[in-house]
Parts: C-alpha cells; structure tokens; sequence
C-alpha cells in the first residue's frame, strides 16, 4: 500500500527552488515534492489562494522564512489540507514598523538598478557569521535573487509588510509540527522560533549549531534529518 504523501515547499524571501535543493533527494524518497512559486503576488492572501489551486489536496507542508509566513496563511485558509507543518527560521510575528521601513528602501533601490548590491546588502545576514566569505553561498543568493527577478523581489516585500500576526492563531494549529533554526539567524532569531514552539501544541524545536538563515545549505545533512523525521511522524 502507497502511504507516501505529498510534499509541498515554500522557499523564503528572494530564495527559488534552489534554496532546497541540498535536502530535496532525502525527502523526494518519501513522497511527491512540490515548489511553490511565490513570486506572482504581491500579498499573502493571493499567493496562498494560488498555492492552493496548484497543490495536491492534502500535503505536508515546510515554509521557511517568508515560506512560512505564507504557510501560516495556508493554514488560515484551508488548515485540513495541512497533514503536518514545518516552520524554517521564520516566526509569527507581523512586520514591525523599522522593518517596513528597511524594506521600502530596499524595494526602492532594487526597482532603480541596485539589485544586486541589494542582495549583497542581505547577504551578511543570511548565513552563519564564520560563512560570509563563503563565495558558494553568496553565488547561491545571486543565482536565486536572478530567479525571483526585480519584480518578484518587490511584490514579495510588499506581501511580507502586509502579513497578519500569526502568534493568536498558533494555538489552532494541531497537526505534527516541527519548528527549525540555526543558533546564529541574524535575520530572524531564534528566539522568534522558540516563541513559535512554545504556542503550538505538541510542537518540536529544532535548533542546528554552526547555522545561520539558510539551513538548507549551511547544513544540508542535518536539515534533512530533521525534516525526514518530521515527515516520517504519525499525521
């Protein structure tokens, strides 16, 4: 008897398909993955409403970083689709007024030709400090940023300003869950996602040492595990 189930894939802020790359064979054994495209809108209600339309009827589900603002928008609109939820280096919260700030400047920068130099910009903080002369990674976020293009870049950040707090709704949220980090997110710290396990049921943390942003590069082998794990738990 087929028990495999589908697997659906958020990648975060300017991240594509390539983001999961390093962990996809380990969980491509456990069932039909998907990626998401989060590229074509520019708020959360519309990019789940699409995601919705183009995925499997039921999956488990993995956001990380914007994927999981997104993943807590899917879980809002159709949570019985959700069989299980992995929440990567994001959190709950909505964006906070400095934030939003940074953020219209970048948009505003990168829709005048600094694109690139906006990547750079971002690039110190995704990855643990001891990577930021790692010339791999820093080509991984470039190739990417070249994916989602200028225009995806925008309506992402415009989705991301507009994103409800998700902290009341962590309560609702019953099915397996595991909520993984690095002990050194200088985007969003860890301490965002301890507050994440704390209010959801039954919830397991994961933090990974030498770990920055992107988990799924930095430690692909440990990530996996992690996620194979979750995957491999009763829905």
């Amino acid at each position: 008897m087929d028990d495999t189930m589908p697997i659906l894939l958020v990648p975060g802020l300017v991240s594509s398909p390539r983001i999961f790359a390093p962990v996809m064979p380990a969980l491509w054994r456990l069932g039909p993955v998907t990626v998401a495209n989060h590229i074509r809108d520019d708020n959360m209600g519309a990019i789940a409403r699409r995601i919705l339309a183009e995925a499997p009827p039921r999956f488990a589900l993995a956001g990380h970083s914007m994927g999981g603002y997104i993943a807590f928008e899917i879980m809002r609109q159709a949570p019985d689709r959700v069989a299980k939820l992995a929440l990567i280096n994001t959190q709950a919260r909505a964006d906070t007024p400095e934030a939003t700030e940074r953020r219209r400047g970048l948009m505003q920068r990168a829709w005048s030709g600094q694109y690139h130099a906006v990547l750079d910009e971002l690039f110190p903080g995704l990855v643990h400090p001891s990577r930021r002369g790692d010339a791999g990674l820093r080509r991984l976020v470039h190739d990417m940023g070249d994916d989602v293009g200028e225009g995806g870049f925008v309506r992402q950040q415009a989705a991301i300003i507009s994103r409800m707090d998700s902290r009341p709704a962590l309560a609702w949220i019953r099915c397996p869950t595991l909520v993984l980090t690095g002990d050194e997110d200088n985007t969003i710290p860890n301490a965002l996602s301890k507050e994440m396990a704390d209010g959801i049921h039954g919830a397991k943390l994961v933090i990974l040492p030498n770990c920055g942003h992107l988990p799924q590069p930095e430690q692909p082998e440990a990530t996996a595990a992690a996620l194979v794990e979750w995957l491999k738990s009763p829905a």
